[in-house]
């Protein structure tokens, strides 16, 4: 049996982050019932696609059922009330204005457990509250110094994808939700959770965050005053790119006993990373580093790297990704409707993900309304 196996969640969230804990639960057994607006969930339109059909939508909404429903239409919201009657979840990602509007302020569902994303939390002011990823990711900090050491003339980018923020948002509401709904079985009570996306983001504290906090570094408008120094970037490599992070004198031992100990890094200090890590010598070493990396296959030397104990890694298109020997072993792509689709970084002894069933047709379920 599945973990989450006879919870009954009700899904209206329009967008990325409560699709995605809604899929999370989802994975866990329970059965998910996804509103969607006449037309169909935004998601449904947005890009990449395949054989015509959005592939973040289909990855974001798998093992889900579907009903439409026009939440502006009396008879429509009171089927909505219907099923919430029957659920032990509600999962939402819009603004405090159109949940009051349609009846589903927080927590005025305490009978269930009642998830609530917004950018900024219920009580930001309204024009906050359409914020989207990249003003998430700018407000908590991530988006200006992610990718680390970048072009100081380029402006912030995102860094991981344009959805981060919702992924990691939704993965906390998921975990909110799935602690409730246990707290809900052994006291019967429903809860209303407010998860806000932009302290999400803070709540990621990384060593940047961290080196200003302690006092090791000022915080300031200069590009670079968000990156971690060194000599660590992206470089070109023969098949395409590897990123090399160096922090330590085992890192420098380990990288030039991996480059044959070439004659030019006799220039510099064993412990340069440490207590010599002038912006000249990052350059020089990036000028030989470069040169030396464009002759090496990515994942031989980030094999090798890793095995010296290196901070080296490859790259990888997500066309690498499904012959990447590490998901080949966990199986972590499953085929469902011919196609491979991405499962679960976790293996469960007893109650194992399966992904039974494609993100459905807009309406597919609209006869369980009847």
């Amino acid at each position: 049996m599945t973990a989450l196996a006879g919870l009954v969640i009700v899904e209206t969230a329009e967008r990325v982050t409560g699709e995605f804990a809604a899929r999370l639960l989802a994975d866990f057994g329970a059965e998910v019932i996804k509103v969607e607006a006449p037309g169909g969930a935004p998601t449904r339109a947005m890009g990449p696609f395949h054989d015509g059909q959005s592939t973040l939508f289909r990855y974001l909404n798998s093992n889900k059922k579907s009903v439409q429903l026009d939440l502006d239409a009396p008879q429509d919201r009171a089927l909505l009330d219907r099923l919430l009657a029957r659920a032990d979840a509600l999962i939402d990602d819009h603004g405090p204005d159109w949940a009051t509007q349609h009846g589903l302020a927080l927590g005025s569902q305490p009978d269930i457990v009642h998830c609530a994303i917004t950018p900024f939390g219920q009580d930001a002011p309204p024009h906050w509250q359409v914020a989207r990823p990249i003003n998430v990711m700018n407000a908590g900090g991530w988006a200006w110094h992610t990718p680390s050491e970048s072009a100081p003339d380029r402006p912030p980018l995102m860094g991981a994808g344009r959805f981060m923020s919702d992924y990691e948002a939704g993965l906390e509401a998921a975990l909110c939700t799935a602690a409730s709904l246990l707290r809900k079985r052994r006291t019967g009570m429903g809860q209303a959770i407010d998860i806000s996306e932009v302290a999400v983001q803070l709540s990621r504290a990384d060593c940047v965050l961290g080196r200003m906090l302690a006092g090791d570094a000022e915080p300031g408008p200069e590009r670079t005053r968000y990156d971690m120094g060194g000599p660590g970037a992206a470089f070109v490599c023969a098949d395409g790119h590897v990123y090399l992070l160096m922090t330590t004198r085992a890192h420098w031992r380990g990288l030039c006993a991996l480059m044959g100990d070439p004659d030019w890094a006799d220039a510099f200090p064993e412990d340069w990373l440490e207590y010599h890590c002038t912006r000249d010598r990052v350059t020089d070493f990036r000028r030989h580093f470069r040169a030396w990396i464009a002759t090496q296959a990515k994942d031989v030397v980030a094999q090798a790297a890793q095995q010296a104990g290196v901070p080296l890694v490859q790259v990888n298109s997500a066309a690498d990704l499904i012959d990447h020997v590490q998901y080949r072993h966990r199986g972590f792509f499953q085929s469902l409707g011919g196609a491979l689709h991405p499962t679960v970084p976790y293996r469960m002894s007893a109650s194992p993900v399966v992904l039974h069933s494609p993100a459905p047709a807009p309406g597919a379920d609209q006869a369980m309304l009847r």
